[in-house]
């Protein structure tokens, strides 16, 4: 979890399930739910409040989304946002350990990056395979369904992400009934 840098990127870890189809609807539902909007909120939450990481992001984040909502994408496994405790990297010749921030050139290891842009949205970055992603706008609806295959998020290629199919038929007005069957009152011809 990143905010841009004039050279990149630097944030901090988050270790459990970092997939699109589970960190993109928790992060577009607390920007526009929980923080308003307000991104830099946001990442003072997710970046500055929590210098070590995270262990996991949680259903918290979804704090004040309307009820179905939260519903459809927490089905039922309500679990908080939990900090890492007690995870330093220790640095050579540094007096005190220190956090691992992450950025772009210290993220050997991981999987994917999210870069909060301010007026864009969230980068997704497949970190194995590049060193950019495409950008998830702020007003994608979090119902969306992600893609987890990393080739699928390339630079310069669309979203991979589908809305999910309506669950009820939409309201369309009755078919208008088939025309009758007249009697004929003069024979044919």
């Amino acid at each position: 979890m990143a905010r841009p840098t004039d050279t990149g990127y630097a944030g901090v870890y988050v270790h459990w399930d970092g997939h699109p189809s589970h960190h993109l609807p928790l992060l577009l539902g607390a920007h526009r739910y929980r923080f308003g909007g307000d991104l830099d909120a946001l990442c003072r939450h997710l970046i500055d409040e929590a210098p070590e990481g995270w262990s996991q992001l949680g259903t918290d984040l979804l704090d004040g989304a309307p009820e179905p909502l939260r519903a459809e994408l927490v089905g039922g496994d309500e679990h908080p946002s939990r900090k890492l405790d007690n995870v330093r990297v220790i640095t050579v010749g540094a007096a005190e350990p220190e956090p691992w921030t992450i950025t772009e050139k210290s993220h050997r290891g991981l999987d994917w990056g999210y870069v909060l842009h301010p007026q864009h949205g969230i980068e997704v970055i497949s970190l194995h395979t590049e060193d950019r992603g495409p950008v998830v706008a702020w007003d994608t609806d979090p119902h969306a369904r992600f893609s987890n295959a990393a080739y699928r998020w390339r630079p310069g290629h669309p979203v991979p992400a589908t809305l999910p199919p309506r669950t009820t038929a939409p309201n369309t007005p009755a078919a208008a009934p088939a025309p009758t069957a007249t009697a004929r009152t003069a024979p044919r011809h």
